[in-house]
């Protein structure tokens, strides 16, 4: 049996969602992976920060939390200051989680601290964009430099297997172009608008069940769609990509005739990305508003739903849908980079 330790940025959906997981999946770890995974610190942004060099114990910080009490409560020893530097170089692990509030402008502060948790010596796993897109040349250099793993599965898709498709499974293969509805807020704003609801309402219904970004402007106008091609044009294609050079159109211009007149030609509109390349040049990379026909593979993707269709140069079509994603599924994306980790550095 061999023992990990990890840090944990951020203790949202996301961050609260991962340590249930850890939780429920206890016994498979340990019969099957050998492995027992300790969280030794927890930092948040309103709910203070503990750290245990013997393990959290979870049900406690889950406890703490939800009844919007400090984690200090839970803590072996204060800090000598509430700066993420300073938890990142005191709290003793192997691993650092990170689900902080994504910056889509620069990746800031996120990305400082992923650099400083590789620097203190920690694997980094995150499930932020922003990081992967502003960083990911910066950090994957930083880590291999010091023989550590910095993983990002989460950012796309949830739990889907995006980047590790290609990494682990499609070797020497050619990816061409890119294609799908990568913002599943988007997708069920318009849903809602379907049946008659305003907009307005649309986006309180969005984030009373969670699926908007903080701001849900940046899901409203492109920018996490922008932002999430970004980082498949950086990572896949190898060519880094600003999501301030996208071709970004939002969904407000969208209007409840539109959506009559697309329904009446048996249309629906959607929120595509897509993204081709030549070599090493982008030929295009957009996110626009688009009718989708009945014949589309965009066409039912409804709800809360995302999809992404590939085209490499030895699969014309390859396509992954993922249905109505939750925090649970971006904490299973963080759970199998853990996994990937320990196997390639650890066992």
């Amino acid at each position: 049996m061999k023992q990990i330790s990890l840090a944990m940025l951020g203790f949202g959906n996301v961050g609260k969602a991962f340590v249930r997981l850890l939780q429920s999946k206890q016994a498979t770890l340990r019969d099957d992976f050998q492995l027992e995974v300790l969280v030794t610190g927890i930092k948040t942004a309103h709910h203070g920060t503990a750290i245990d060099s013997a393990g959290l114990n979870l049900e406690r910080a889950l406890e703490t939390v939800e009844n919007g009490q400090n984690l200090s409560i839970i803590s072996e020893s204060p800090l000598s200051s509430d700066s993420v530097e300073d938890f990142l170089y005191n709290c003793s692990s192997q691993f650092l989680v990170e689900s902080t509030s994504l910056n889509p402008f620069d990746g800031q502060p996120a990305l400082s601290y992923l650099e400083t948790a590789i620097i203190s010596g920690k694997h980094v796993i995150t499930a932020n964009k922003g990081p992967l897109v502003y960083g990911y040349t910066r950090l994957t250099k930083l880590a291999k430099d010091r023989g550590k793993a910095f993983y990002f599965e989460s950012t796309v898709m949830d739990g889907a297997p995006i980047f590790s498709l290609f990494r682990e499974t499609l070797p020497a293969i050619e990816l061409k172009s890119v294609k799908g509805i990568l913002n599943s807020c988007t997708n069920y704003l318009l849903d809602l608008q379907r049946t008659g609801m305003a907009f307005e309402d649309s986006v309180l219904e969005a984030q009373r069940i969670g699926i908007t970004e903080t701001n849900a402007d940046f899901d409203i106008d492109g920018w996490d769609a922008a932002i999430k091609l970004a980082a498949i044009s950086t990572v896949l294609f190898d060519i880094p990509l600003n999501p301030t050079q996208v071709d970004r159109k939002g969904i407000r211009s969208i209007t409840a005739e539109m959506i009559k007149d697309a329904e009446s030609d048996g249309e629906k509109w959607k929120l595509v990305c897509s993204a081709a390349r030549k070599g090493k040049s982008l030929l295009y990379a957009k996110v626009q508003p688009e009718r989708v026909a009945a014949t589309s593979s965009l066409f039912n993707i409804n709800g809360t739903s995302s999809y992404v269709q590939f085209e490499t140069d030895m699969l014309p079509a390859l396509g992954i849908t993922e249905t109505d994603p939750g925090p649970e599924t971006t904490a299973y994306g963080m759970l199998s980079d853990l996994l990937t980790i320990c196997r390639d550095y650890l066992i």
